[in-house]
């Protein structure tokens, strides 16, 4: 594994996950088969939420600013496509999707001792907290997105927290530092709000309580094991933490990997990786305020687990999901995994049904139905 230290504070340096592929073990074999392509040209479905719009896929695809698409199921590839530049070999950033892998992995330090219990708090891993909104805050709330944190989220406010929180960022300044400025707005674990910077708390415990950093962690408890087919890497600051809340760059058969871990309940291949529990956990909405339509949740329409979106209906499916239209969608009633990668130049456009989640889910569902 290869540590790079900027040259300056202004500039981002990259923390080289080596994965197994050509320069470093022989490729392990590939676990999804090829088949004849679907041809989404000919595939229209609607979306009864935007005035029963009727979309065509392709025109979806290419008004969405698609990058990648791929969709498996039982194990088969029946699409994978590239365009605007990305190919199968080329890594693309992740964004929020990674927040789902920080879930994997600290079930996984939980399993192995390093964590006692997700109804500790905050601070008992992380003094350099106290003082600030996570005091006092369990970790089970951190884990839901329900830590009682202030943060405005709104990309496209240059005011907002997170764009602070970029700016300073890119200009050098600690992860860590910023997020020890929060404050709480509200008590912790009565309402879903998303913060990112809760997935950050939850990168500093794991990297506390295990002794190493979150590539190290990854590499050896999930790309390894996965038999992750291309190299990636984890955007870090200035200080050496990686940005865990958005900022693992794979490829997109690479991101379907751990959606099929996640399909067959955290078992790869007849090892548990993910205990059980923490996948069923995870993967599950239970409090009130976590439901897809409780009026305690600022994300009406859609729940959450453990750093995963849990959707409405009753196929029991949940998705990772990035800003720009990235995802990695889970349907196990049909056996399927979705992964999507996006740069949707309109994705700040209100209402615009390229850019809805929603609209992306239908898709999805169409998709993971077409072989009925």
């Amino acid at each position: 594994m290869n540590f790079k230290k900027p040259h300056t504070p202004f500039i981002i340096s990259l923390l080289f996950i080596l994965l197994v592929g050509l320069r470093c073990t022989p490729k392990q074999e590939e676990p999804f088969a090829p088949r004849d392509p679907m041809p989404l040209d000919e595939i229209e479905y609607s979306f009864i939420h935007m005035d029963d719009i009727t979309y065509n896929t392709f025109h979806f695809i290419d008004s969405s600013d698609t990058q990648g698409l791929l969709v498996i199921q039982n194990d088969t590839i029946h699409y994978e496509n590239y365009w605007k530049g990305q190919n199968e070999d080329i890594q693309h950033i992740s964004w929020s999707m990674a927040k789902s892998y920080i879930s994997a992995l600290f079930g996984i330090a939980m399993e192995e001792g390093h964590i006692k219990s997700i109804d500790q708090t905050v601070d008992e891993y992380l003094p350099e907290l106290k003082g600030s909104g996570y005091e006092g805050v369990k970790i089970k709330d951190v884990l839901q997105m329900s830590s009682g944190i202030g943060f405005d989220e709104t990309y496209s406010d240059p005011q907002s927290d997170i764009q602070q929180y970029w700016q300073g960022f890119v200009f050098g300044e600690s992860q860590d530092e910023f997020t020890s400025t929060l404050s709480n707005e509200r008590p912790a674990g009565a309402f879903n709000k998303y913060v990112s910077m809760d997935t950050h708390v939850l990168g500093m415990i794991i990297v506390k309580a295990t002794g190493k950093n979150l590539t190290e962690y990854l590499q050896e408890k999930l790309w390894k094991p996965l038999g992750s087919e291309f190299d990636a890497y984890w955007i870090v600051d200035a200080k050496g933490m990686e940005m865990a809340l958005g900022g693992i760059n794979a490829t997109l058969r690479d991101y379907a990997k751990i959606g099929r871990l996640y399909l067959n309940k955290g078992n790869w291949n007849g090892k548990q990786i993910i205990p059980t529990t923490w996948f069923e956990a995870s993967t599950s909405s239970t409090e009130e305020h976590l439901q897809p339509e409780s009026e305690n949740s600022s994300d009406r329409g859609i729940g959450y687990g453990y750093q995963w979106w849990i959707l409405d209906g009753n196929e029991g499916e949940y998705m990772a999901m990035g800003v720009f239209n990235q995802y990695i969608y889970i349907n196990p009633t049909t056996n399927t995994v979705i992964v999507k990668n996006s740069a949707n130049k309109n994705y700040y456009e209100k209402d615009n049904p390229y850019a809805s989640t929603m609209t992306h889910i239908e898709l999805f569902r169409k998709l993971a139905h077409m072989n009925e």
